[in-house]
């Protein structure tokens, strides 16, 4: 059992939960013991893919916290929590409420290389504490800006709810799309009509595409601000972490039933799954043994940068090479 289960984490258990469910079923399922974590942390308040990685794969749960992010959220207008969730508590109030032109007309700030400020309510650290220990405390919590990536941000269709709860009167329209990099794939929302340009709204879900470290919440705060108003986050669903999506995840149910039925090979990905990113590059026996024992390989024909070594489908090592030298980032124990 080395490779990865790809979970729907649902509302309410944290990431950590979601690991002693899959080492809970390892265990139940007479598979003996592994080590198991998890890729990217997930909120009690957030869903959506979390990858778990099992045995040797967890060698490679660190890639998946630098792996780029997909998230749709929902943010609801007129309310600022402290939190910037639905857990906290209101902090500021606006009458003004956006309108979808106004919307669209700022997506294109938030798009590209930005600055942000984290949420007090994080887990980064102040003089050895966490932030969110200080902000319970109520002392006051100053977070530096941190640098960030949103490589796409568009508006789902159908999802902007108007004031009056109408739902809007509009023409049927596509999702609005700002990209930065290469574009996003086609929403999972059906494509039915959003409101009227001009008509309030109390809340919009937006689908967004980022590097490590973007903080959602932060975000859903910017483009209300810069709306003229304020906001917050009612719904966070994670739909791609790194290479995983929803396609192959597994809810918490259906992990139990694999478990008590001895059946978790049959949602078990490869080890090299959390790797499809990067080039397989094929070994013989010999440069297979030479990197099992750390050693380079010298005059290696493989182009710089990293690569994924098997020898005949056994992963061997996740490899970097440099100037014709091809040397171990991570080995892996398998046979």
């Amino acid at each position: 059992m080395h490779g990865w289960i790809i979970i729907d984490k649902p509302l309410g258990p944290g990431s950590t939960q979601v690991v002693s469910a899959v080492k809970r079923a390892l265990r139940e399922g007479g598979y003996g013991k592994h080590k198991v974590g998890h890729g990217g942390t997930l909120d009690p308040l957030a869903s959506g893919v979390l990858p778990v990685a099992i045995g040797e794969a967890t060698k490679l749960a660190g890639r998946m916290l630098d792996a780029s992010k997909r998230y749709d959220f929902t943010i609801r207008f007129g309310t600022q929590t402290d939190t910037l969730d639905l857990e906290g508590k209101v902090i500021a109030e606006s009458p003004v409420r956006p309108t979808l032109a106004g919307i669209e007309s700022v997506l294109a700030r938030f798009t590209g290389p930005i600055e942000q400020v984290p949420p007090i309510y994080s887990a980064l650290k102040v003089d050895g504490e966490r932030a969110y220990d200080l902000a319970r405390k109520g002392e006051e919590v100053v977070l530096a800006t941190r640098k960030v990536t949103i490589s796409s941000l568009r508006i789902l269709p159908g999802t902007g709810r108007g004031t009056s709860e109408a739902g809007g009167g509009g023409s049927p329209r596509n999702a609005t799309a700002v990209d930065a990099a290469t574009p996003p794939p086609p929403p999972a929302a059906p494509a039915v009509p959003l409101p009227a340009s001009g008509e309030e709204l109390s809340e919009i879900t937006l689908s967004a595409f980022v590097s490590k470290g973007t903080y959602i919440r932060s975000l859903a705060r910017d483009i209300a601000l810069a709306l003229g108003t304020v906001g917050h986050v009612t719904m966070l669903r994670r739909t791609k972490a790194g290479p995983f999506t929803l396609a192959p995840a597994i809810s918490l149910d259906k992990l139990a039933e694999l478990g008590k039925g001895h059946a978790l090979e049959e949602t078990l990905l490869p080890l090299g799954a959390g790797l499809d990113d990067i080039p397989a590059l094929s070994l013989d026996p010999d440069q297979a043994g030479r990197l099992r024992k750390g050693l380079r390989l010298i005059g290696f024909a493989a182009d710089d940068g990293l690569g994924f070594a098997t020898l005949d489908d056994v992963p061997v090592a996740l490899v970097e090479t440099e100037g014709g030298e091809t040397r171990v980032v991570r080995g892996f124990n398998l046979e």
